[in-house]
């Protein structure tokens, strides 16, 4: 899998699989949480809106069973094609995949019985339209939902290097794809606006030590993509340079805690 996608900031490619893949087996059990509140049963028809790989896609179809259905809306049909694969492997056929933008596409309206959207937002240029979209496309009594960054939070104990200053790097790398990483704060109000009653609202951050999985995650997002950001505007080469320095003297240092960014959980039903 070496293509490269240019809709993607982050890229399409086996590397960026394998981090997405890490990354869920990271964050999964705040997902597996969410959807527990959430109460999905048996048998709806469910959308993965930027579903990527679709490893959240796998946990849905267990969800819901045989008796229901998981859509896998992407851009990439790289990562589709991936997901099709493995689910041919493991013998489900209750899935299917639709290769394009939500904005673009021509979703079904009323259809839906659960749309999710994780790590997906955050990057659009046109949020609100995104979530109208996907509101349009939601059964009434359906449930929308949310997971991404409102980003506060991010912190590398102890301070005092460059790393102090990450978080407004991160920052500027969403704006700098055309995206916002204050957009979950946007949620409610729009929800409200376009028929939607929130019915779940939660921040969550990870925390572990130098050794720790959510660290772990952290580093195979910042140490590569750096660079990038820098070529992008984000920060200058020298101050990216000054950054990866920090954060590799973090990983040596015993007394080294992290704090994620907040992810937020943000669901409602459709009147």
């Amino acid at each position: 899998m070496s293509q490269q996608h240019t809709d993607y900031l982050l890229g399409v490619n086996q590397t960026e699989l394998e981090r997405l893949r890490f990354q869920h087996s990271v964050w999964g059990n705040v997902t597996s949480a969410f959807f527990d509140r959430i109460g999905i049963p048996q048998g709806w028809k469910c959308l993965d809106a930027g579903a990527g790989p679709g490893f959240v896609a796998f946990d849905l179809l267990e969800r819901v069973g045989s008796d229901g259905s998981v859509t896998l809306l992407d851009t990439s049909s790289v990562y589709l094609d991936w997901f099709a694969q493995e689910a041919t492997k493991r013998g489900i056929s209750n899935f299917s995949t639709i290769q394009g933008a939500v904005e673009t596409v021509g979703l079904k309206k009323d259809h839906y019985d659960f749309i999710f959207c994780r790590w997906v937002i955050d990057f659009v240029e046109d949020p609100e339209t995104f979530c109208t979209q996907l509101i349009s496309a939601l059964a009434p009594g359906g449930v929308l939902a949310f997971q991404d960054y409102y980003y506060e939070g991010l912190s590398l104990f102890p301070h005092g290097g460059a790393c102090d200053g990450l978080a407004d790097v991160a920052r500027a790398y969403y704006t700098s794809g055309g995206g916002n990483a204050y957009t979950m704060g946007k949620i409610p109000l729009w929800f409200k606006k376009h028929g939607v009653e929130l019915i779940d609202y939660s921040p969550h951050c990870l925390s572990g030590d130098k050794d720790s999985d959510v660290i772990e995650w952290a580093h195979r997002f910042f140490v590569p993509h750096l660079p990038v950001m820098a070529e992008r505007g984000a920060c200058s080469r020298e101050h990216a340079d000054a950054l990866i320095a920090d954060w590799l003297a973090h990983r040596q240092n015993p007394a080294t805690m992290f704090f994620s960014p907040l992810v937020v959980d943000a669901a409602g039903r459709k009147k």
